[in-house]
């Protein structure tokens, strides 16, 4: 299987790392990758309501707020040896702003890439912005 870029890995051990999560003890890491090589950090954060912030969803809010509109590359990391994907609502976060280029890469804990998707693997048929009527 390909390797990722130790930066990368390193970048998600680190946001990893600093996840809150209190209540499942699963933290979760991600870095958007924007067209211009651009990244962008996100972890997961729960709160007592448990309608914490998913890894991804903070990793794009990170990249919106810095003014990027497309992804090129979605790295997720979770705590174990086992798939960590995207869930459902980041798996369409993602779709929002993802081309059918994007890839989205899942490692293990300890940083081995062990699946590579695309957006139509990872949410086929998905509806996207170009189903809506123009604004």
């Amino acid at each position: 299987m390909d390797q990722v870029s130790e930066e990368i890995v390193q970048k998600l051990f680190s946001a990893r790392a600093n996840a809150y999560v209190p209540y499942s003890a699963h933290p979760v890491a991600s870095v958007m990758v924007s067209p211009d090589g651009q990244q962008f950090v996100g972890t997961n954060v729960e709160v007592a309501h448990y309608k914490g912030l998913c890894a991804e969803a903070s990793a794009i809010s990170a990249m919106v707020t810095a003014g990027q509109r497309q992804l090129t590359t979605v790295y997720v990391m979770g705590p174990g040896d086992h798939l960590c994907t995207p869930c459902g609502d980041c798996r369409q976060r993602i779709r929002e702003f993802a081309t059918p280029d994007t890839q989205i890469n899942v490692l293990s804990g300890s940083g081995e890439l062990l699946k590579t998707y695309t957006m139509e693997t990872l949410l086929p048929d998905a509806f996207g912005p170009e189903q809506l009527p123009p604004r």
